[in-house]
């Protein structure tokens, strides 16, 4: 227990890691755009790949104890934000 008397419980500290690892990667793909070198890109585009995977073990490892559902959804609205996307797309295209 902490001092306030709460006390962080795995999937608390999970999910904070797990937000740590997305916040990273996000940096990490900026470093990739601004990379002065080939050299310097190679390694963070290293960097980005193992915390990638790193973010992608813990999440497999929430969803497995069931602390990071997935939703299931139904056909029928992947097909309409599918036709949405589309039409989106179109619109840019002209």
């Amino acid at each position: 227990m902490n001092n306030n008397g709460l006390q962080m419980m795995d999937k608390d500290y999970l999910t904070t890691i797990l937000e740590i690892e997305k916040n990273m990667s996000n940096n990490y793909s900026i470093a990739m755009n601004e990379a002065s070198t080939d050299d310097l890109y190679e390694t963070f585009f290293d960097m980005f790949t193992n915390i990638k995977d790193m973010a992608r073990d813990l999440y497999d490892l929430m969803n497995h104890y069931g602390w990071y559902k997935i939703e299931s959804v139904e056909e029928q609205k992947i097909d309409s934000a599918i036709q949405k996307l589309k039409q989106q797309l179109n619109r840019i295209e002209e």
